[in-house]
């Protein structure tokens, strides 16, 4: 509890495929590190696996979805949504995306300190809500929604560890945790059942929600069913987000002649136009420098699965209900893989046969639950660094250490920047 990170981490130094620990009395719970085991984990045997407890907890606080789901259900939510991530669908929110942005970076006030860990928060998070309700909320709603949404994403986090009788104390953080639950459906129901009525079809997330059918049943989802597909996106695509893209700019004013790579690559690319869709595949050192955050801040530390009958892993035996785990972070910066791990090198990705074997770096995951998101979180992350870049320059304090922090992600702990108009330092630059 005290150094969450540093425990997983140190696992490493015993060299061993697997170690079993104890994160809750009762509960065997056994972390594989050895990648190939961590990969037939994730495709041979995912037919005999469950998400875990981590992911039944989640689904107690935030609805059954396709992140919590697992089996036969799993199967259809995956499919019901799948839509909503089409290349299509994804070329209509990159606009929606990069308005967001430039408004964003427009509030910066050019030589003031800015917290980028709070400041990615929220623009992931007016990125997501636009998104989904981008014709279907007016403003005051959506602002109530959007400081819902930021209650709820902070507490899970906390939630998640704890154990259920906790939930039920009369604490102030319980009640702001289940107020803002309660809020944030509240908002979606009243969305759904107005456009509904007026039967419009708005070209956002909530509208595809609403044309979705089950396969089985031929039923539309319902709007409880919405709102838990909404929350846990909020909380599992927004946190990511954020704590991927205060990494990627943390590297980047760690290393000015990364950034003057990926500075020189927009200009040649893109000229004076804005980025669109089609230049998330046109820019691969930016991909590289986001692909290499991934790897050495990737945000996932515990990701979990469980037996469900007795299972053969490797050479060992497993009885039903034992928990799996996994730690990306840990398995990202393994030496033996990723040579001088603590390096941050995008180039490290640019011959396709260095790349690492299967099981060693998941930065989306694998197997069937991968991230149905990832193409669309690789979207928001060029397009966030490429509007941001162009227009300011974000400048570390001399000396400034970074701690990270895992929670609900591992994010820093406090990422305080210097925000520097990009036009006066090109312009100083020719002078």
């Amino acid at each position: 509890m005290r150094d969450n990170l540093g425990f997983i981490d140190s696992l490493r130094d015993t060299r061993e495929p697997v170690v079993e620990i104890v994160l809750q009395p009762g509960t065997r719970t056994v972390v594989v590190q050895d990648p190939a085991l961590i990969h037939q984990m994730l495709k041979a045997l995912a037919p005999t696996l469950d998400k875990g407890r981590l992911y039944d907890k989640l689904g107690q606080l935030l609805g059954d979805s396709v992140v919590t789901a697992t089996g036969r259900p799993h199967v259809r939510k995956r499919r019901q949504l799948q839509p909503a991530f089409a290349h299509t669908e994804i070329s209509r929110y990159v606009d929606i995306m990069r308005t967001e942005v430039t408004a964003t970076v427009a509030g910066w006030e050019p030589g003031k300190p800015l917290d980028v860990r709070e400041a990615m928060v929220g623009l992931s998070l007016d990125m997501l809500a636009k998104t989904v309700f981008a014709g279907s909320l007016d403003d005051a709603v959506f602002r109530r929604l959007r400081s819902d949404l930021s209650v709820v994403m902070n507490g899970v986090g906390v939630r998640l560890m704890l154990p259920d009788w906790a939930e039920r104390l009369p604490l102030p953080f319980n009640r702001r945790f289940d107020r803002a639950r309660a809020g944030v459906r509240a908002t979606v129901n009243t969305a759904v059942e107005e456009l509904q009525a007026s039967g419009h079809d708005t070209g956002d997330m909530l509208s595809m929600l609403l044309r979705a059918v089950d396969e089985e049943t031929g039923e539309p989802l319902t709007g409880h069913q919405i709102c838990s597909e909404i929350l846990t996106l909020a909380v599992a695509g927004t946190e990511t987000t954020a704590s991927v893209l205060s990494w990627a700019l943390y590297e980047l004013a760690r290393n000015p002649a990364v950034e003057a790579r990926v500075l020189a690559e927009l200009d040649d690319v893109l000229g004076e136009r804005p980025v669109a869709l089609d230049d998330v595949a046109r820019l691969p050192y930016l991909n590289r420098v986001i692909t290499e955050t991934l790897r050495l801040h990737h945000p996932g530390w515990l990701v979990t699965r469980r037996t469900t009958e007795e299972t053969r892993l490797g050479q060992w035996t497993l009885p039903a209900g034992t928990e799996l785990a996994y730690c990306q972070h840990a398995l990202h910066r393994d030496p033996e893989r990723f040579p001088d791990p603590l390096t941050f090198d995008p180039d490290r990705w640019n011959d396709a046969a260095q790349e690492p074997p299967p099981g060693a770096f998941l930065p989306f995951g694998d197997g069937k639950h991968k991230c149905m998101g990832d193409r669309f979180a690789r979207t928001e992350m060029v397009t966030a660094i490429a509007t941001m870049l162009r227009s300011v320059r974000l400048e570390l304090a001399e000396g400034q250490a970074i701690r990270q922090v895992a929670r609900l992600t591992v994010r820093p702990r406090a990422l305080r920047m210097t925000v520097l108009p990009r036009n006066r330092l090109r312009a100083g630059a020719r002078n």
